[in-house]
């Protein structure tokens, strides 16, 4: 279909303009602006007082965030949107600012530096094999940062595996971080032990998190990396949140299979992901994520269901299930042994 529409350069100017997006919003983060509005409409000069800065400096960053609609103005004064209120303002329990940390982490943007040469490639530019590489310190950001993001996530998905009292559940988080997942589980009921994966300097801070959860007791732990440390045997349910889209297709398969020889029979494994439709470019929050995985990752691709159901058969498994995991992207995919 022709398109009458004159051209527009307005796209071209925006995305290479985008950086000045991130610069406010990270500006407006260290200054905690969000938390000095709170709940009450302020003027600029208020909110300078609170953030200890100049008025000039408050008033032009504020009218930028109303532009992006992370604010809303009326009568000079600046005051939160439900969202903003939500996740940025820190007196929130749904305070999402310190994802932040990971999300700029130099380690993580520095691969989108080196675009091109990923591209010419097939995989990350980095020599040390992105973000894969053994210990890599962002998984710490990572764990300290992404909690909050993935806690409804984390509840929604124990609200599907629903594991009823009776007898002992052990279940396996895979990659656990900050352990969201595996303890959304667990806090369903007395009868789960819960056992952590991940590397020793990232469980440090998964060991802290379940000591808050009141689930010491019934925790512990396996570190190092995934595919060499031995998993146990006769898990009810293995969790593998976030760490599928790190590999090719086969490493993936061959994980797979030793995942299934971990369950017992009729144990279930239960994937999270960011799941693209088959065209790969809808929707657009879970598609753009194979991007991600070209500057950071030597192999790894946002996969689609139909990829995941073809791993899980040629692992062994059964019926597979997806399920969305609101509000955010997110699909989880349950297979049983």
């Amino acid at each position: 279909m022709h398109d009458d529409a004159a051209p527009s350069p307005v796209l071209f100017f925006e995305t290479l303009t985008a950086y000045q997006k991130t610069a406010a919003l990270k500006a407006a983060l260290e200054l905690d602006l969000f938390t000095a509005i709170g709940a009450v409409p302020a003027t600029s000069a208020e909110i300078a007082a609170r953030c200890k800065a100049s008025e000039r400096g408050i008033r032009i960053l504020c009218d930028y965030l109303t532009i992006l609609t992370f604010l809303e103005k009326s009568a000079e004064r600046y005051s939160l949107t439900t969202d903003s209120a939500t996740f940025l303002n820190r007196g929130s329990p749904t305070f999402a600012g310190g994802t932040a940390g990971f999300l700029l982490a130099p380690s993580l943007r520095t691969n989108f530096d080196h675009l091109s040469a990923a591209v010419r490639k097939g995989g990350t530019a980095d020599a040390e094999h992105g973000t894969i590489a053994p210990e890599h310190p962002v998984w710490i950001e990572f764990a300290r940062g992404m909690a909050p993001m993935m806690f409804p996530q984390a509840e929604a998905l124990a609200d599907l595996l629903s594991l009823a009292p009776g007898g002992t559940t052990k279940v396996l988080d895979i990659s656990a971080s900050h352990g969201a997942y595996g303890m959304a589980v667990a806090r369903r009921n007395a009868d789960i032990h819960l056992v952590a994966l991940d590397w020793e300097p990232v469980l440090k801070l998964t060991r802290e998190n379940a000591e808050k959860a009141g689930l010491a007791e019934r925790f512990s732990t396996i570190d190092g990396n995934a595919f060499d440390v031995e998993l146990g045997r006769d898990y009810d349910v293995i969790l593998i949140p976030n760490f599928l889209h790190h590999f090719d297709a086969a490493t993936c398969v061959d994980f797979l299979r030793k995942v299934k020889t971990a369950l017992r029979d009729g144990g279930r494994v239960a994937i999270v992901e960011f799941v693209p439709n088959p065209d790969r470019i809808s929707p657009p929050e879970a598609a753009s994520f194979s991007l991600v995985m070209l500057a950071t990752t030597p192999a790894g691709d946002a996969y689609t269901f139909a990829e995941f159901q073809e791993m899980l058969s040629q692992a062994g498994f059964g019926e597979t299930e997806r399920h969305p995991l609101p509000p955010g992207v997110a699909t989880a995919i349950i297979a049983r042994r």
